[in-house]
């Protein structure tokens, strides 16, 4: 009988070797991308030296240009709705561009006209944070309700105007 001389391919040898550490930078990869959206929880918000908006939600911004509720909003902004709609307002692809929000508005010459478009705008603003969108039960946007004021959501709307694509 003859025996044979098993041989394995010179880079077998490099793949038993890389196996694990190339699983492990995988999981690692996936588990990155995972978490690289950030911590979603909503963050609370310091509205001392906003005017007090009382227990009913107001139908149209009350904060629209207002500076100290602009920093505020920034501030809120920046803590809960940057990680979907991107860094100052400008989308990174995961959620709309909040800049353009109100662009039929801005392309208004009748002034009743656009007056209606942006307190429709702010209530849909508003509607949408508070209540948040799902979709065939998968959620887009969580619920601020309950998490946030209405002086934090109107302070962070009072924030994106200053941000608009085009302006008013």
């Amino acid at each position: 009988m003859i025996k044979l001389k098993r041989t394995r391919a010179p880079w077998s040898r490099v793949v038993r070797k890389m196996g694990v550490p190339l699983a492990a930078a995988a999981c690692m990869a996936v588990a990155t991308l995972a978490w690289s959206h950030g911590d979603v929880t909503p963050q609370a918000v310091d509205t001392a030296g906003l005017a007090p908006l009382g227990k009913d939600w107001k139908p149209e911004n009350p904060y629209r240009g207002d500076a100290p509720a602009i920093k505020i909003g920034t501030s809120a902004y920046n803590q809960n709705c940057a990680r979907c709609h991107g860094i100052e307002a400008i989308s990174g692809g995961i959620a709309p561009d909040l800049r353009k929000i109100d662009n039929d508005c801005a392309a208004l010459k009748d002034a009743a006209k656009k007056a209606a478009c942006i307190k429709e705008m702010d209530d849909y603003f508003l509607t949408t944070v508070r209540h948040g969108r799902t979709r065939n039960g998968a959620v887009y946007m969580p619920p601020f309700e309950g998490t946030m004021s209405q002086e934090a959501i109107w302070s962070i709307k009072a924030y994106l105007e200053t941000r608009r694509d085009k302006p008013m």
